[in-house]
């Protein structure tokens, strides 16, 4: 990963952003490519009802916490993924226009979160949740840090991801803090979350994509093939998620803390741009533009 230019900000809420997301978004709006579009839409599907479980989930110590910045951090982390599920709601209609079966996945993922707040500890929830964060801040990273990674991406699907790339960096740290220092949560319950939550993060993401794909009229075949190409890509050694490696392993170490990795390094570009013109798409264009030239290394 790479150096920050700045000192990342406490999690700042910005809301009523607008991408003007409509039918001028390309069906295959990542290099028009099915297998890849799928698999960013399967990771959007999720957020709605994802950070619904999160907030949920750091809920459940709320009262407990005494330090007045957490306190802060937490009111201010729970907005932010409010915001996220809005803005992401609006593309999962024009999923649904494209005919995808979007509540029949939702369903499906909507019984798996109630399953684990009904059925699993608490503590267990906040490390699932804690984990979560730690992946889609270092996916951010992933995608962001060279212009290559989201270049034949749609601007105004590029500018969604970049604004909640941006505030997934910002809020690494604050269900991490409440799993540590409120609900204390030992050192293998929380490595047991991180096995968890990336074994399911990436099988029913694949199985989302899977599904969308079929409902796309994709054969078996034709699905074979695309899955064979599209799984080096994803996660092989010059995959998009291959930079996260050695990051993602710092979790299972004593002592780890989300913020020793450094948010990407043009963060700040990002920042910058919003407050000038409060446009997160300007804001995204200028975030991307900002990006590392060539491949990641």
């Amino acid at each position: 990963m790479n150096a920050p230019a700045t000192v990342l900000h406490n999690p700042i809420v910005r809301s009523k952003l607008q991408f003007h997301l409509g039918k001028q978004v390309p069906r295959y709006w990542v290099e028009n490519h099915p297998f890849r579009t799928r698999v960013f839409d399967a990771l959007s599907m999720t957020f709605p009802d994802g950070e619904r479980y999160f907030i949920e989930s750091v809920r459940l110590f709320r009262d407990q916490i005494t330090d007045p910045q957490l306190q802060t951090d937490v009111a201010s982390f729970i907005r932010q993924e409010a915001e996220h599920g809005i803005a992401h709601e609006r593309y999962n209609e024009l999923l649904r226009e494209q005919g995808m079966p979007v509540d029949r996945l939702l369903t499906q993922m909507k019984n798996r979160f109630k399953h684990l707040l009904k059925n699993e500890s608490p503590e267990l929830n906040l490390a699932i949740t804690a984990a979560s964060e730690h992946l889609t801040a270092l996916m951010a990273d992933c995608f962001y840090a060279y212009r290559e990674t989201m270049e034949g991406v749609d601007p105004q699907m590029r500018a969604l991801f970049a604004w909640h790339s941006i505030e997934e960096m910002e809020h690494r740290a604050v269900a991490f803090d409440v799993m540590d220092t409120v609900a204390q949560v030992d050192h293998r319950l929380r490595v047991r979350a991180l096995v968890i939550t990336s074994v399911l993060m990436s099988a029913f993401t694949l199985y989302r994509a899977h599904e969308m794909l079929k409902a796309d009229g994709f054969g078996v075949v034709d699905r074979v093939k695309l899955f064979a190409t599209g799984i080096p890509w994803l996660f092989g050694p010059g995959g998009i998620l291959a930079p996260m490696g050695k990051p993602y392993l710092k979790w299972f170490k004593r002592g780890f803390h989300p913020n020793d990795t450094p948010p990407v390094h043009q963060y700040d570009v990002w920042v910058k741009v919003y407050e000038e013109t409060g446009d997160p798409l300007k804001a995204g264009q200028a975030f991307w533009e900002a990006g590392y030239p060539g491949k990641p290394a």
